[in-house]
């Protein structure tokens, strides 16, 4: 028999295998709380730091991602102290980072926790092209005086199948660790530089089609905030035709090999706009390799010419 493990979220029992995350327990409650860097397909990177919490007891609050729930623990999910620390995340992400893309959950998290990024001051001009990829460590020039420095910055596009938009990057390294050893075993990209300067990068920050990236795209599966994004849903947003209302979304295999991965095609206006995996797909985990993600395209040229509107 499974041990089992009972404590109290806000005052309320639960019971749950030993093991489980305080994140997962207070999910099977319907207890809201809000994650950046999680994804249940990778290991926990605690480094967003917006799913803290109280735990009785404990000096610090702790990372609900991370944290096993332990025998009789007293977890308080909305105190003054946690929608504190969690008003400042929001506030200095968004200060710094165009967290546009990232979700209208991320949109009501700013709202509901009073979040101002604009108290500290107007936003510095954006940085010229690879002006930060030259930075070097332990040089940080900072920002003109009375301005707040952003990541704002001209969107890298070295290939034809995504974009890299570093001005909505937050840190979270599911790109690494997705690129790394939870999935593609690649590690074409990696973490470069410290503190306002540390960035995603590839090795000796060389283009995507000069590094060892195979294009799975499994980066963009796992980003959450739309800094790395497929070249044709970047295009149709610059354009303003991207509309996820009029999209629909078609689960089948993909046609490649006989592993049976499970695609999910999205279609706006009889094209795909974009391929993605289901986390609970027993063969994929949201994972795709080029094929999947990139190469069921040419389905639209099958299309006779009626249904893709006379094109």
């Amino acid at each position: 028999m499974t041990a089992s493990v009972t404590a109290t979220v806000d005052g309320r029992p639960v019971t749950v295998p030993a093991g489980t995350t305080i994140l997962e327990a207070c999910r099977r409650l319907g207890v809201e709380v809000p994650t950046l860097c999680f994804l249940e397909t990778l290991e926990p990177v605690n480094v967003c730091r917006l799913c803290v919490l109280e735990v009785e007891g404990s000096r610090a609050l702790v990372p609900a991602c991370s944290r096993p729930l332990e025998e009789g623990m007293e977890v308080r999910t909305d105190t003054p102290r946690v929608r504190h620390s969690r008003r400042m995340v929001l506030e200095l992400l968004a200060s710094a980072v165009d967290l546009g893309a990232a979700g209208p959950e991320v949109a009501r998290w700013l709202a509901e926790y009073g979040a101002r990024p604009e108290r500290y001051g107007p936003p510095a001009p954006p940085a010229p092209a690879g002006a930060r990829d030259g930075r070097q460590a332990g040089h940080h020039p900072g920002a003109p005086t009375g301005t707040r420095e952003t990541l704002a910055q001209p969107v890298k596009v070295d290939n034809a199948l995504y974009v890299r938009d570093y001005e909505k990057c937050i840190l979270c390294y599911k790109c690494v660790e997705a690129c790394g050893e939870q999935a593609q075993a690649t590690f074409a990209i990696a973490v470069a530089g410290r503190g306002f300067d540390a960035r995603i990068a590839t090795e000796f920050d060389v283009p995507l089609t000069e590094s060892a990236c195979v294009f799975c795209g499994n980066c963009i599966g796992v980003c959450p905030t739309g800094a790395l994004m497929v070249r044709r849903e970047y295009e149709m947003r610059r354009e303003g035709t991207w509309a996820p209302e009029r999209q629909s979304a078609t689960a089948t295999i993909c046609p490649y090999c006989g592993v049976g991965c499970t695609l999910v095609l999205h279609v706006q206006d009889n094209r795909i706009v974009k391929v993605t995996s289901p986390l609970d797909a027993d063969v994929t985990r949201g994972h795709l390799c080029i094929k999947g993600r990139f190469g069921v395209t040419f389905v639209e040229d099958a299309a006779p010419t009626s249904d893709r509107g006379g094109a």
